[in-house]
């Protein structure tokens, strides 16, 4: 499986690189007419979800103290499968785990788009437990998850799993051939809505404190999303990267460069 690296800018120093230059790294897949490509830059950034520590959530203004995350306008769910998957997920919740049990309607509907979604329970997603909830704030299905000892990504929609990554395909004009990429969730993903949040994660450096990088950290994520074959694939290519470059990032996450005193050569913002 050979692969490249691509970067969307050659540049000698940092100070003159775009705010919004990714590196990316491409490879084909030798068992499908498909290739893969993968956000370099972002996949290994020290991004860290900070739900509960810092994060201001996705409203129209700073809200830390309400602890909603991303969790304001419910989950879009990705296909039927996705749907009896949460309603099953959702059946097994206890009072324990979820704030909302017990509820009378139907925990997923059809929005005035006609898109399936989680309905909202107070201006946020009905699964999503308050501060002032015994049990615990946040998902209730991350709270069950880890009550029962088992992985999140058995209960919680897609959607909600998989952020802030995101997986693209995209079928060439021959309908055989497919590109598929694997990158950061921006604000345009949202659709219009996504450019009237106040703070997004992915664009902001508080978000990166992490202790290690994103492919490292979010490793079942990124195999569930491409298969393991793909996955340890990126892996060998960012490691021989890595022993390739002399020193620091060539090209250091955008939002890591607008806090404006990053040097490409920091230690800090290399993968760990």
């Amino acid at each position: 499986m050979p692969g490249r690296l691509v970067r969307t800018v050659t540049c000698l120093a940092v100070a003159t690189t775009p705010t919004d230059t990714h590196e990316w790294i491409s490879f084909e897949d030798d068992e499908e007419e498909r290739t893969w490509m993968f956000d370099v830059t972002f996949l290994t950034s020290n991004w860290t979800c900070i739900f509960g520590n810092g994060c201001q959530g996705v409203l129209t203004g700073p809200a830390p103290e309400l602890v909603q995350g991303c969790c304001s306008y419910g989950a879009h769910l990705v296909n039927k499968k996705d749907a009896r998957r949460v309603e099953k997920a959702a059946a097994t919740l206890t009072p324990d785990e979820w704030q909302n049990h017990g509820t009378k309607k139907s925990v997923i509907h059809e929005n005035k788009s006609g898109e399936t979604v989680t309905r909202l329970v107070d201006d946020a997603c009905i699964f999503l437990n308050k501060p002032d909830f015994p049990g615990g704030v946040g998902c209730a299905f991350h709270i069950a998850a880890m009550n029962r000892g088992v992985d999140h990504m058995t209960l919680k929609p897609e959607v909600c799993w998989q952020l802030p990554l995101r997986r693209e395909d995209a079928v060439d004009d021959d309908e055989r051939h497919v590109t598929s990429v694997i990158r950061q969730w921006d604000r345009r993903h949202w659709g219009k809505g996504g450019q009237e949040f106040h703070w997004w994660c992915t664009e902001s450096p508080e978000a990166f404190v992490g202790t290690r990088p994103v492919y490292r950290e979010m490793q079942p994520e990124l195999t569930k999303m491409v298969g393991s074959k793909a996955y340890d694939h990126f892996v060998e290519l960012v490691e021989e990267r890595d022993r390739l470059r002399t020193k620091g990032v060539a090209v250091p996450h955008p939002a890591v460069r607008s806090r404006g005193s990053v040097d490409a050569g920091n230690p800090s913002d290399s993968p760990a």
